[in-house]
């Protein structure tokens, strides 16, 4: 159970251990032991991380590390933390909160990245590795069934066979489907809504012509259909009533008129060919991606019973990147990787809000604003970075990278549209604003690593990092321009520890980050919009921070495992009026950072036996913890501290062939909102208030059989 993972958060395969940089690694068998359905769900255990789907289109990633995050559904708004598939970046934040599955590993870097990974990952990167076909038959044949709400059932069945096709080919081929009824009911109807159908086709080959190449081929097909979020609306921050339905905030109750809707597509493809060279005994490996995805949704904003505030919304992209990379080893001290980067980007986007639909003879929207844009991104990078050996205890590690990237776009204002227009599917919009901007940064690294032991490892490094620059695509008032907002510029000083034992492990570490020009996207009610969504350099701050998390194997088949993290953030210097009462002072200053809890936590227990036939039985029981946390810049909304465990109990068959499983996620049924955005008192002369509030699952039950055949 404490098995060694290995990983490749530096771009070369090593052991936790060796890496000088706070990681946690999850294998594909503790991945399916979790039972982890979606990205979400690994944020249990892990100090200073959240990984928060925002619930505006469902699926969009609004993910924090180290108190470093963003509060955004807005496609162009670039995230702090990366997703990278098979070492492709995934450059836009919608949809790609998708069910993961038939995975070989998951890495969660905390802290900036800037060197290997690039620009935004100033809180860090997820590095999620399909499995690769092997060299015998395996079958893996997956079905489970879940409940625990309001609403109906959740189905999924798994599949994936994998073997070899020729002495030289092997492959892989899975599937995944998965029918959810809606988990919640809606108050207004009584009808199950959250409903949901997910398909994923995933294919690899595997070529290995001789024993110094191979070259993998990776495709993944995806299809989403489903309802809109389950929108909840409170009592805003002013105190006032606001709305005619105000639902409790620690319930799962709602009512809306409007089901909306979700539909997406997306391909990826990634080829990945490894040479091995004489050089440094190293490796060149160069890793092609393209990606393109196609999606609309709509969404209930007002949170009410009747038609105050609708927005349905289109979101095209496509994007294809390059990576050539050397990694060597010489003269036995030296330890090198350099490389080139190029990314390209294409973006569509389009908002529809429609307003005061009742008022309509005809049922439709009182009023109309369409808005939305294009944007071409075009980056290029080289990086190289070094562990050069000092001794045999002492290293000094170091790294540079430099990155150019062009953002040019062309802006459709909400404001300016009050006839029907659609940029995505007609590019009938009449563009107010066009525009381009080129960034260019150096982000360097310098860390010092002692190993007194093989299995202790002391650290500490000096890291700089970059978040592009860039536009609001979704801009509600052409008199506010939607750029371009500078970069944001993360400078963060570490010291680390890392311990191995016979039985037990143990990892700690120290941060203090310091943001200049923090890019903020800041959510104001407006009486004209609904939402005024700006983004802006608003200020500088400070995140001090300090991290723990263990292992120890107090039996052969008892294995406890505990973390704690802590965020001390606050603001330095404001140059934007955060509260909005027409002031830049100290009580713009004394606001909390959104998406930085001060603490976090986790204790869980697993257990695993041999019976009498052979058989083995699991017990896995967890709890972790995650203060309440704002959510807008004003702090008027918020999400609720969180207080989830889950459980589970496996039987595995003798021969190995057979599983069944019982689990249980957030069994204290602990309510959460992907956001809290504050809608005006008035609106277009109509009383509104209340807050778009949309609500992820709460408790969930399941049972799982899987037969596998592996040799």
């Amino acid at each position: 159970m404490l098995q060694e993972i290995v990983v490749t958060a530096r771009k070369r395969r090593e052991a936790p251990i060796d890496a000088p940089i706070a990681i946690t690694a999850f294998s594909g068998a503790q991945i399916e032991s979790l039972r982890i359905r979606d990205l979400t769900q690994f944020t249990a255990g892990l100090p200073n991380v959240a990984l928060d789907d925002v619930g505006t289109r469902r699926g969009t990633a609004n993910f924090s590390i180290r108190g470093l995050g963003i509060n955004s559904s807005i496609p162009s708004i670039d995230p702090t933390v990366g997703l990278f598939v098979n070492g492709v970046y995934l450059a836009v934040n919608n949809d790609m909160i998708f069910d993961v599955f038939d995975l070989a590993s998951v890495e969660v870097l905390r802290g900036p990245q800037g060197v290997l990974f690039g620009r935004n990952v100033t809180g860090g990167a997820l590095l999620l590795q399909t499995r690769r076909p092997g060299d015998a038959l395996e079958v893996d044949i997956r079905s489970a069934l879940e409940g625990g709400g309001d609403g109906g059932l959740n189905r999924y069945l798994m599949a994936g066979v994998s073997g070899p096709i020729t002495d030289t080919l092997s492959g892989r081929f899975s599937a995944y489907y998965n029918d959810d009824e809606g988990y919640f009911s809606n108050d207004f109807d009584g009808e199950d809504f959250g409903a949901i159908t997910q398909r994923m086709l995933r294919g690899t080959l595997a070529w290995t012509p001789d024993a110094d190449t191979s070259v993998t081929l990776f495709y993944q097909n995806t299809d989403i259909e489903g309802d809109g979020p389950a929108t909840q609306s409170h009592t805003n921050g002013s105190g006032l009533p606001g709305t005619p339905v105000n639902n409790p905030r620690d319930s799962l109750h709602f009512s809306i008129d409007e089901r909306g809707y979700q539909d997406v597509s997306t391909d990826l493809v990634t080829l990945q060919t490894d040479r091995n060279v004489a050089l440094g005994d190293g490796t060149v490996t160069h890793i092609f991606g393209w990606q393109q995805s196609e999606s609309v949704g709509m969404s209930d904003i007002d949170g009410q019973p009747v038609f105050l505030f609708h927005s349905p919304g289109w979101v095209d992209a496509m994007q294809w990147s390059n990576e050539l990379r050397y990694s060597g080893r010489f003269a036995d001290r030296a330890d090198v990787t350099a490389g080139l980067y190029q990314f390209k980007g294409e973006l569509s986007y389009h908002d529809r809000r429609l307003f005061l639909g009742e008022l309509s003879d005809d049922g439709g929207a009182l009023a109309t604003q369409d808005g939305g844009g294009h944007q071409n991104t075009e980056t290029f990078g080289v990086f190289a970075a070094t562990d050069y050996a000092l001794n045999t205890h002492w290293a000094v590690n170091a790294g540079l990278r430099w990155s150019s990237e062009e953002k040019s776009v062309q802006v459709a204002s909400f404001n300016l549209n009050s006839t029907p227009c659609n940029i995505v599917l007609d590019n009938d919009c009449p563009l107010d604003f066009i525009d381009q901007a080129q960034f260019d940064t150096l982000a360097p690294r310098l860390g010092l690593s002692w190993r007194p032991h093989p299995n202790t490892h002391v650290y500490t490094s000096w890291t700089r990092s970059f978040r592009s620059g860039g536009y609001n695509l979704r801009n509600s008032n052409s008199a506010e321009p939607p750029g371009p907002f500078g970069e944001e510029q993360v400078d963060s000083v570490e010291l680390g520890y890392k311990r191995v034992g016979e039985r037990w492990r143990l990892n700690a570490a120290m941060f203090y980050t310091r943001v200049d020009d923090m890019q903020r996207e800041v959510n104001l009610p407006s009486e004209s919009a609904g939402i005024l969504q700006l983004i802006r350099n608003t200020a500088v701050a400070d995140i001090a921070g300090l991290e723990l998390d263990g292992q120890l194997q107090v039996t052969d088949g008892l294995q406890l495992q505990a973390s704690l993290g802590y965020l001390d953030a606050g603001y330095d210097k404001v140059s934007f009026d955060l509260n909005g009462d027409g002031q830049v002072d100290a009580l713009d200053r004394a606001l909390e950072l959104p998406r930085a809890p001060e603490w976090t936590g986790s204790l869980s227990g697993d257990y695993r036996s041999a019976l009498r036939n052979g058989a083995e039985i699991g017990v896995r029981l967890s709890y972790s913890y995650r203060d309440r946390v704002a959510y807008t810049d004003n702090n008027a909304g918020f999400i609720l501290a969180q207080d989830v465990v889950d459980a589970g109990i496996d039987y595995i068959s003798a021969d190995g062939h057979w599983q069944i499983a019982a689990y249980g996620r957030n069994l204290l049924n602990s309510v959460k909102h992907g956001g809290d955005s504050q809608l005006p008192e008035v609106f277009i002369g109509q009383p509104l208030g209340g807050t778009f509030s949309p609500l992820a699952k709460g408790r969930v039950i399941g049972v799982e059989l899987t037969w596998r055949l592996a040799p």
